[in-house]
């Protein structure tokens, strides 16, 4: 028989339940309170984070994990009843089918239940998806924002309930997302090719990256020149660059005006004009956020956004550093810059013990948040300046070491004092022209001492007095070009998506890969370049769908999830909002989509073998190939005539799950292993054995999707890495693993490096 949590959730509309509000609520639990209960049970999304919890309560409480969702919408449905005011369909998902059971039996056991998701939209619809599935009356919501046993045990002396303000926004975004991606997507299946897809979000990250690529398309560059003088004075030299010509500034525009000027110039005396020195003083920037550890993690580390985020969520669920596992760094989700007064405390006295009093700032550093920011979460900051990098960098691996590092030097040095620069602005007159130049001494590095990575070389101009007369050792002249606006890179693709409000810090990540993954963009010399694909996809979403995906109306989209946490905003309001336009646009869509399948087709006189209509030759993922004009009526499909077909490499060795010979084939990503009895055997394995990068325990092998083929870990789902492209033997310099070829480029999935051309 159903509780009477279970028996409302399934009358309640949308699945939201008014009796959990109810029934579930804080108690202000004390320890004494706790200490009598029965052993209470802690649920966490994830295996990690459970052991690191366990180390500390393992006494007083059972920790286990629920492996992330334990419910969502099914894979192969819309999940979302329009018509009776967007109700969705949960099903249990397949870790759910797994851990559930389990979940319950434990449930049973004790009267007491925490569940400790993390505290953003995501962890509080994962909590909330628990409390409906175990029907208990005791369940409680505990929130911290470091793995510690000090923020554990506080958080459990004020245990919370669920916010359903927080998990109404969640499903909002998650019936946006599915709205959009199942109606939009089968018409670029339908248009363009099988397997597309469209994100509400992803794509206006798309959108974004072509436009850029057309604004370099159509650049037209300009020729420009510029003149700069090497000058010395007793012995020293320094260089000034032509900036004016009587009190105006200079544009020379060709070879011939360059020439004109150096000849005026031949001759004529350079004479000091103005000295001015000027003491500056630069500040250290405000601890983490989310998307400025994506950015400086890609900028310095070259770490890609997801790398970063599953690096950070690996320090902040806890690491064996010599005395258990332990949180080394607070929620790696957050877009707000405060810190606590005890965090700062702590970094000030570890500043004045490692260096002195006068490396300190002089008062404490208090960084405000801007615009309109959620402050549940601290910025990013290690747990304790006493786990120094360098002194547990053994425990870490070396990409662990390297972000833990980059998140405790840039804390640590956000209490410093400011560096203090001598700056000297030099002006040198020749006849009616002005030479410019400036140079840069450090005189104190103050927060630099620690935050190395933004350190500049001093650059030194001799000391010069007005009316100094200079020797002339050498003018060049350059040619030079406008340049075009440059593509993005991960890190400057995230700038600009948190500058225009796309997306929020939880989701930065997931945009980047998704539109990588989709084969939508490509990496080139480290930059974000469209495919043809991608360019052909946002052509037709532009087209069809001007205004779903403008950045403005995304943003605008964003704001109004943040108010409905804040309870400023009805979901249900939002969702009736969307929809009205949104349908009107699909139904239009349905019939005005350019049809890319067609236009790319060739007619032949190839007779179809079942029906007899003239077959046409269209685009594959392999290839051309004949097709019938009548799909869907007729499927008939055959290769083109002539074509060859690449001949199996037989081996010595014998397929694991029929006995038969396995072969050597060769796919879109290169050769690996096959069985020889395909198509009723289908096992695959990689021809080199490369231990996934990701989870170290499984190994990457060959599979072939509805959108195409890629290496993915054979311990999925547990772990569902995937990566295109062929592996090779060559490894690389940097960390040693195998080097992938995708297309024309040689790089390291897992460092970012990319090998030279030839």
């Amino acid at each position: 028989m159903k509780s009477k949590v279970q028996q409302n959730d399934s009358e309640e509309v949308n699945g939201f339940t008014k009796v959990y509000e109810r029934d579930c609520r804080s108690h202000n639990l004390s320890q004494r309170d706790l200490k009598m209960e029965k052993k209470g049970l802690i649920i966490v999304e994830s295996p990690t984070k459970a052991k690191t919890i366990n180390k500390y309560f393992g006494d007083r409480f059972k920790v286990m994990a629920s492996m992330g969702h334990i419910r969502d919408l099914p894979e192969k449905e819309l999940g979302v009843d329009i018509e009776n005011r967007f109700k969705p369909k949960y099903v249990v998902t397949e870790s759910g089918k797994k851990i559930l059971p389990r979940l319950k039996l434990a449930a049973k056991e004790t009267e007491t239940i925490f569940l400790a998701a993390d505290s953003d939209r995501e962890g509080e619809a994962i909590c909330w998806h628990i409390a409906m599935e175990l029907g208990k009356k005791k369940i409680h919501r505990l929130l911290f924002h470091e793995i510690t046993k000090e923020k554990i045990e506080e958080a459990l002396s004020h245990p919370a309930r669920i916010d359903m303000q927080k998990v109404n926004a969640q499903q909002t975004r998650r019936l946006l997302d599915r709205l959009v991606g199942y109606k939009v997507s089968p018409l670029l299946g339908k248009n363009v090719q099988k397997g597309l897809s469209a994100g509400r979000v992803q794509s206006v990250a798309l959108r974004i990256i072509v436009e850029r690529e057309a604004e370099i398309a159509s650049f037209v560059h300009e020729e420009y020149w510029t003149i700069t003088a090497l000058l010395s004075k007793n012995g020293k030299e320094f260089s000034v660059k032509l900036t004016e010509k009587n009190g105006k500034k200079i544009k020379i525009e060709n070879k011939e005006a360059s020439e004109a000027i150096a000849l005026e110039l031949s001759g004529k005396d350079f004479v000091v004009a103005k000295v001015t020195k000027r003491l500056k003083k630069r500040s250290p920037s405000s601890p983490f956020i989310t998307s400025k550890l994506q950015q400086e993690a890609f900028s310095k580390l070259g770490f890609a956004a997801k790398k970063t985020m599953t690096i950070a969520q690996e320090l902040y669920e806890g690491i064996d550093v010599g005395e258990g596992p332990v949180g080394l760094i607070t929620y790696m989700r957050t877009d707000s810059v405060r810190v606590s007064d005890e965090a700062i405390a702590e970094a000030r006295t570890w500043i004045k013990r490692e260096f002195s009093k006068e490396y300190l700032s002089e008062k404490p550093r208090v960084f405000t948040n801007k615009n309109k920011v959620q402050d549940a979460h601290e910025a990013i900051r290690p747990t304790s300046c006493q786990r120094n990098p360098d002194e547990i960098k053994g425990h870490l691996t070396a990409d662990q070491f390297k972000l833990y590092n980059l998140i405790f030097k840039r804390f640590v040095s956000s209490q410093m004092a400011d560096a203090k620069i001598m700056t000297t602005d030099l002006e040198v007159a020749c006849g009616d022209y002005i030479f410019s130049g400036i140079g840069s001494i450090l005189l104190f590095d103050g927060y630099f001492k620690v935050w190395t990575y933004d350190l500049e070389k001093d650059k030194i101009i001799p000391e010069l007095h007005e009316k100094d007369i200079l020797k002339l050792i050498e003018l060049l002249q350059k040619q030079n070009f406008t340049q075009p606006p440059s593509r993005y890179t991960e890190g400057t693709l995230i700038k600009c998506l948190e500058e225009n409000g796309i997306g929020r810090p939880s989701t930065y990540a997931s945009i980047v890969s998704v539109i990588f993954n989709r084969s939508y963009v490509e990496r080139e010399e480290g930059k974000i370049k469209p495919t043809e694909l991608g360019k052909t996809v946002w052509g037709l979403l532009k087209e069809s769908f001007p205004k779903l995906f403008e950045v403005k109306f995304t943003a605008m989209m964003e704001d109004d999830l943040d108010k409905i946490e804040e309870g400023e905003r009805a979901w249900l309001e939002i969702l009736d909002q969307f929809w009205g336009p949104f349908s009107l646009s699909i139904s239009e869509a349905k019939t005005k989509m350019r049809n890319i399948k067609k236009e790319a087709e060739k007619p032949t006189d190839i007779a179809c073998d079942k029906c007899g209509a003239n077959m046409v030759i269209r685009p594959g993922r392999f290839g051309e190939f004949l097709a019938c004009p009548n799909f869907p009526k007729c499927r008939n499909t055959k290769p083109l005539e002539g074509e060859k077909k690449a001949i199996p490499e037989e081996t010595d060795k014998v397929c694991p799950k029929c006995n038969s010979a396995l072969v050597i084939r060769t796919g879109r990503t290169g050769r690996f292993l096959a069985c020889k009895g395909y198509p009723k055997c289908k096992y695959t394995e990689p021809i080199l054995k490369i231990p996934c990068p990701r989870c170290k325990d499984g190994i990457l092998i060959f599979r072939v999707s509805k959108r195409g083929s890629f290496y993915g870990c054979s311990r999925y789902p547990d772990c569902d890495y995937t990566t295109n492209g062929e592996f090779l033997e060559e490894t690389c310099p940097y960390c040693k693993k195998n080097l992938i070829k995708y297309k024309e480029r040689v790089f390291c999935v897992d460092c970012n490096y990319t090998k030279e051309k030839e």
